[in-house]
């Protein structure tokens, strides 16, 4: 079974990019500095149109999350734990724990990215439980 795979377009090319070279970008405006997420045209504080990117640190804090357990998902095993992670750069990420139970995960709790491998052109961010933090 395969998995569902990211729509890939002009605003978030760069994103899929570094995840794919095992980076997590965060999109950054070169006029202001702003940070954001997720990738857009233009800047959301001062509408410049020159955007870049910082490689985020992958770590962050559970912020909010559910436990997906119904319906299936394809290329998932249920459940699926989402969460919105709370990147030290400042900005919000919603992804998927892994490696956590669904009664073990909790607000405030340390993550850090991970990426895996789906094949050749598919590289997806995870998110894992930070245990040096």
């Amino acid at each position: 079974m395969s998995v569902i795979r990211p729509m890939v377009g002009r605003d978030t090319a760069d994103f899929w990019a570094g995840v794919q070279a095992h980076e997590l970008r965060v999109p950054q405006c070169n006029a202001c500095g702003t940070r954001r997420f997720p990738p857009g045209p233009a800047c959301r504080s001062c509408e410049a149109l020159d955007q870049g990117h910082v490689v985020a640190s992958g770590r962050g804090t559970v912020f909010s999350y559910v436990v997906h357990r119904h319906p299936p998902v394809p290329g998932k095993e249920l459940p699926i734990v989402i969460a919105l992670v709370d990147l030290e750069e400042g900005v919000r990420m919603v992804g998927e724990v892994v490696d956590v139970a669904d009664d073990e995960i909790a607000i405030g709790m340390p993550l850090r990215v991970d990426f895996r491998d789906v094949d050749d052109e598919l590289t997806l961010p995870v998110w894992r439980k930070d245990e040096s933090r």
